[in-house]
C-alpha cells in the first residue's frame, strides 16, 4: 500500500467563522492507503477493540450499485491490515457500515440494506454483533423500515441512533433508543424536518447533554447543530451556515470538540474543523489529503494522537485511507 506523509494548516476560508479562542496546533503527521481492493472502497468507520484496530466499510462496482458488502479489516498495529469478515446479501445494497462497542462488550456492525426491486421499502437498517470481529451473528432488522438509522452512540449503557426518511413524503429525521442495539424504541417522532435531513452525528457530555451535528440536503443545505438534555425529547437547534456531509463528532481530552466531515466551498474535500457549540460555529483548520469521491470519517482518540479513517478518489481509485493527527497544548 502506498504511504506518504503530509502536513497541512489551512486558515478559515469564506463561510466559515474565525475561531473565538485560541486553537491548539494541529499536526497532520502519517496518512496510509489501508485498503483499495475493490472497483470501489467507501464509507468508514473505526474502532479499537480487544487492542485491535477494526475498520469497515462498503465495497462495490461503484458508489451505487447492487453489489455493495461490508468488508472488515483488522490490525495489530494500524500498519498492516488482513480481512476479517466480508457481510454480503443476494437481495440488497449493503450500505454505510458503522461499528461500536456494546455496554455488554460485544461489536455492533450496523448499516442499511438498499433492498432490490421489487420491494415493499426501499431501505431497512440491520446490524450485525460480534465477540472477536470475524465471527458475526446473522443480520437483525432495526429501527423501521424507510428510516435509515445512521450511527449509534451509546451513554450510560443505553444506545442512541437517529434514522433519517429516505423518501420524499418522509424527510425529517427522528431520535430512536435501545438497551441491545437490537430493539429500539422511538424518542422523538419529528426531530427536525426542514430542507431534507440526513446524516448525522451524536456526541455526549459529561452532564448528559446532547450534541447533533446534521447534515441537509435542500434549500441552503447547511448543517445544523442541535442541543438537548435528557431525557432528550426537547431540542435545540442553530444554522452552522456551511453545508457538510458526511459528519462525525468526537471530543479530546482538552475538551474541545473536532468535527471531521465533508466540505464542498472550492475544493471537495475530508477536512477537520473546530466546533463551537455555544456560538454555533464551525471553523475549519485542517484538511486531509482527499477530493472527489471522500468522507465518511471514522474517529478514534489512542495513545495521545486522533486516528481518522476516511475514503477518497484524490488518487485515482476511490480508496480507504488511515489518518493521524497530533495536537500541541
Amino acid at each position: 500500500m502506498k504511504c506518504f506523509l503530509s502536513i497541512t494548516i489551512l486558515f478559515a476560508p469564506s463561510g466559515f467563522a474565525a475561531a473565538a479562542e485560541p486553537r491548539p496546533e494541529a499536526e497532520l503527521i502519517g496518512v496510509r492507503k489501508i485498503w483499495d481492493q475493490a472497483p470501489h472502497n467507501a464509507f468508514t468507520d473505526l474502532i479499537r477493540f480487544k487492542d485491535r484496530w477494526f475498520c469497515v466499510f462498503r465495497e462495490g462496482q461503484a458508489h451505487v450499485s447492487p453489489d455493495g458488502a461490508l468488508r472488515v479489516i483488522a490490525s495489530d498495529d494500524g500498519e498492516e491490515w488482513t480481512s476479517a469478515a466480508l457481510l454480503t446479501s443476494e437481495t440488497a445494497d449493503l450500505r454505510d457500515a458503522k461499528i461500536t462497542q456494546t455496554p455488554d462488550g460485544r461489536l455492533m456492525l450496523s448499516g442499511a440494506a438498499a433492498w432490490h426491486k421489487p420491494r415493499p421499502a426501499t431501505h431497512q437498517s440491520l446490524a450485525w454483533f460480534s465477540d472477536d470481529g470475524e465471527q458475526w451473528s446473522e443480520a437483525v432488522e432495526v429501527g423501521e423500515r424507510d428510516f435509515w438509522l445512521w450511527r449509534t452512540a451509546w451513554f450510560r449503557g443505553k444506545g442512541y441512533g437517529i434514522g433519517y426518511g429516505v423518501n420524499k413524503a418522509h424527510r425529517r429525521v427522528r431520535l430512536y433508543s435501545s438497551d441491545d442495539g437490537q430493539r429500539w424504541n422511538t424518542l422523538v417522532g419529528d426531530l427536525f424536518d426542514r430542507d431534507y435531513p440526513n446524516e448525522t452525528a451524536l456526541l455526549f457530555n459529561d452532564d448528559g447533554s446532547c450534541l447533533c451535528l446534521l447534515r441537509r440536503d435542500a434549500g441552503s443545505r447547511s448543517a445544523q447543530l442541535g442541543r438537548s438534555q435528557p431525557p432528550y425529547t426537547e431540542w435545540h437547534w442553530r444554522d452552522l451556515g456551511v453545508p457538510v456531509g458526511g459528519p462525525s463528532m468526537i471530543r479530546l481530552p482538552s475538551g474541545q470538540i473536532v468535527a471531521v466531515t465533508r466540505l464542498y466551498d472550492k475544493k471537495t474535500r475530508t477536512s477537520l474543523s473546530w466546533l463551537d457549540p455555544e456560538a454555533g460555529k464551525l471553523t475549519e483548520f485542517l484538511a486531509l489529503p482527499s477530493g472527489g469521491d471522500t468522507s465518511y470519517p471514522g474517529l478514534v482518540w489512542h495513545d495521545g494522537l486522533l486516528w481518522i479513517s476516511y475514503y477518497s478518489s484524490h488518487e485515482g481509485k476511490t480508496s480507504i485511507y488511515l489518518a493521524k493527527v497530533k495536537f500541541g497544548e
